[in-house]
């Protein structure tokens, strides 16, 4: 197996319990898939909703505005949830 790091920020961090961890993935994978694999390694958590309404970076490239589904993330990637902020 390789990894993906992702990183978690303000209410996603709170939400995962963790700042960032690394999820083992088989090769490429869908942002969905990555989704998915990160809710199931943090069951009974509000992360997936979190994570629902997260801007996404995959490196420094943000990927929020393109269909989940066609976004591919590598083994050696890093993904950052960016969940919104308030404030002023």
């Amino acid at each position: 197996m390789q990894v993906i790091r992702v990183r978690y920020w303000a209410a996603a961090r709170s939400a995962a319990g963790v700042a960032d961890e690394l999820v083992a993935v088989p090769g490429p994978v869908s942002l969905v898939e990555l989704r998915a694999r990160i809710a199931d390694a943090h069951p009974g958590s509000r992360l997936p909703d979190v994570l629902a309404v997260c801007s996404v970076l995959v490196g420094d490239r943000p990927v929020s505005s393109l269909d989940p589904e066609t976004v591919v993330v590598r083994p050696g990637d890093e993904v950052e949830f960016l969940p919104p902020f308030a404030g002023g």
